[in-house]
């Protein structure tokens, strides 16, 4: 963790300010004002980029999966240039927290997986783009979204020693520990051999 250099009101606003901004649910505004219908009664019901690619429309998976991961790095990036490193790391744990649990749709929300690559480009590009590549790199190899995604979790905190970034080492520890915690249900079924594989039958 960087030095913590700010009074307790100043970490409970950018608190607030990191969760409000993550707590914006794209994935259902996008499937909305795409005529989608209601991405909570599609699929798993998830908010985030996988579910909204089961209504079959591409263009409005990828704009959500890039506003979920923007939505991060943009409160992270403030916090950084308006307040410091301290902030910035608390506003990027915020946003992800307000990805998975928002209040607008009663706490149930998306998984985090690009809200927590996007807050990890922000506050170190070159960890942001290894945890990426590991998850592209797991997905190539198994072709399940779940895996891919605690794989890339688990690794981030080895990248993070690797490429010198020790000071994100504790947030990067929580954030694995809540990426576990919101694909309990897939880790679940990964033990039991029955997650789906992308483009294969359930």
């Amino acid at each position: 963790m960087p030095l913590i250099e700010h009074s307790a009101p100043l970490f409970a606003l950018w608190a607030l300010i990191g969760y409000l901004f993550g707590s914006v649910p794209f994935g259902v505004l996008v499937s909305r004002a795409m005529n989608l219908g209601d991405l909570r009664a599609i699929g798993s019901g998830n908010i985030g980029a996988t579910n909204v690619l089961r209504t079959g429309n591409k263009t409005a998976a990828l704009l959500t999966l890039l506003l979920d991961g923007s939505k991060a790095a943009v409160v992270v990036l403030l916090a950084r240039a308006f307040a410091g490193e301290d902030l910035a790391q608390l506003a990027g744990l915020m946003a992800f927290l307000g990805h998975c649990f928002p209040v607008w749709l009663r706490f149930k929300g998306g998984k985090g997986v690009a809200t927590f690559i996007g807050l990890l480009l922000a506050l170190n590009w070159a960890v942001g783009l290894a945890v990426c590549a590991t998850w592209l790199l797991a997905f190539a190899l198994w072709r399940i979204s779940s895996l891919a995604a605690v794989t890339a979790a688990s690794a981030s905190t080895i990248w993070m020693t690797a490429l010198g970034a020790q000071p994100l080492l504790l947030l990067g520890i929580t954030l694995t520990v809540l990426v576990f915690f919101t694909h309990r249900s897939n880790i679940e079924r990964l033990r039991a051999g029955t997650e789906p594989k992308f483009g294969g039958k359930k």
